[in-house]
């Protein structure tokens, strides 16, 4: 079948300004954070772009305590999880939600310690990626990010 450089020219326009008007109808949110302290950070918790959010990078801090997470990488985890959840659930979201995660370990020899844990959580499987570098901040040996969709 040979379609013409006319109708492919038509098509190609459709697709873009198709494109585009979803572009501009789309209202970008930048939420405050679910813990008033946190809200003078130079960052957004949480940034809504029509049904998705876009979560800042959480790492082991026990807020509520007011240290890292104790248990090494998987004590860690586990509170990088639950920070997670917490932002998530001021959303109405949950770990269910979640579609993409972006893992960012201090030490990639964690990885299989840190899958243990991960993977008691994010049971659906969301699209991950996983990485090893050097230095988090305040001496974390994990970070995660997530989006998620409503």
């Amino acid at each position: 079948m040979k379609i013409s450089a006319r109708l492919l020219s038509i098509a190609l326009t459709f697709f873009i300004c198709t494109a585009l008007t979803a572009q501009e109808k789309t209202e970008i949110t930048f939420h405050k954070s679910h813990i008033p302290s946190r809200n003078n950070a130079p960052f957004s918790e949480a940034v809504q772009a029509g049904n998705l959010f876009f979560l800042a990078g959480q790492i082991g801090f026990d807020r509520a305590a007011g240290y890292m997470a104790e248990g090494g990488i998987k004590g860690e985890t586990e509170q990088v999880i639950k920070n997670i959840q917490a932002v998530l659930k001021h959303h109405d979201l949950a770990l269910d939600n979640v579609v993409k995660c972006t893992v960012i370990l201090s030490d990639i020899e964690d990885f299989k310690a840190f899958n243990e844990v991960y993977t008691q959580y994010f049971t659906k499987k969301p699209a991950r990626t996983t990485f090893a570098a050097k230095g988090l901040a305040v001496g974390a040996k994990i970070e995660i990010e997530v989006i998620a969709v409503r």
